[in-house]
């Protein structure tokens, strides 16, 4: 059986820093002068099949049913009037930048996780698989968060892992991933052994990276035409700032968290322009 992951989207973001274990940034660029905004969306538009579509859907994709699945796929992302409050702009970001720079597969369609009025329950807003060599995964458990105020969405970030690693919580996730693990994905029955019931809270904690994804509004990418050296270094300061925080917090002391910062110019175009076109696919 095939593996349903293997092709993913291209993604528009770049990492614009050195790669450093702990932490990046990755951004949508610039074009004509202008922060990429349009490009931006379009890009995301792209991912979502990947994003919200089961393994055996995206196994049964091609380019005789593409439509069809982009519209499927626009349907579960979110279905409300009131789209400047949700966050799944930045849960696709992560997606998209988990998928291409640390090569991770989903161990579920986020949004099998959605209720029937299409709103999110509590989980983590991204679970992946990362296969490090032949015999050895990872679990990838991660937190996005999209806001206009970056020190607000650390801030909001930090409350969410700690109530995620509860092991209330855990053992909740637990239950819920545990069913829908994908069983054409390499060692599925192995990540199913760690998702059961009877496995300890402290191996899956031993086999986890928590990535955390923080898309707002950046003072340096609103200012600036071009990704320059100047920009680089001052988007560097940025998300090294957002770093010093999580680590006041004591998480970093306690699990593997792996910073992903997506600077904006402007929060509320993107929200506004991704809106635009998820509406253009969804049915009325």
């Amino acid at each position: 059986m095939s593996n349903p992951y293997e092709i993913a989207p291209k993604c528009i973001l770049t990492r614009l820093t050195e790669s450093i274990e702990h932490l990046g940034c990755y951004c949508a660029g610039f074009e004509l002068s202008q922060w990429r905004c349009a490009g931006f969306a379009d890009n995301l538009i792209e991912w979502i099949i990947d994003y919200a579509l089961k393994s055996d859907e995206l196994r049964n994709t091609n380019h005789t049913n593409t439509f069809v699945r982009l519209k499927q796929a626009a349907s579960r992302v979110y279905i409300t009037k009131k789209y400047e409050r949700r966050g799944e702009i930045a849960e696709i970001a992560a997606h998209a930048v988990c998928r291409t720079y640390f090569n991770t597969i989903p161990v579920a369609a986020r949004v099998n996780y959605l209720s029937a009025s299409n709103d999110p329950i509590k989980a983590f807003d991204l679970v992946h698989v990362r296969y490090v060599g032949d015999d050895r995964f990872e679990m990838w458990l991660g937190e996005a968060k999209f806001f206009k105020d970056r020190n607000d969405a650390i801030k909001d970030a930090v409350a969410s892992i700690k109530g995620h690693i509860t092991a209330g919580f855990l053992k909740n996730e637990k239950l819920l991933l545990g069913p829908q693990v994908s069983s054409d994905i390499p060692h599925s029955a192995r990540i199913k052994d760690l998702l059961s019931a009877e496995a300890s809270l402290d191996d899956l904690i031993a086999n986890a990276v928590f990535p955390v994804l923080i898309a707002a509004n950046s003072d340096a990418t609103a200012s600036h035409v071009s990704a320059c050296d100047d920009y680089s270094a001052e988007v560097d300061a940025e998300m090294k700032d957002l770093w010093e925080k999580l680590k006041a917090s004591g998480l970093t002391e306690k699990i593997k968290i792996k910073l992903i910062y997506v600077p904006l110019a402007d929060k509320d175009a993107l929200s506004k322009a991704f809106n635009e076109r998820l509406k253009g696919l969804q049915i009325e």
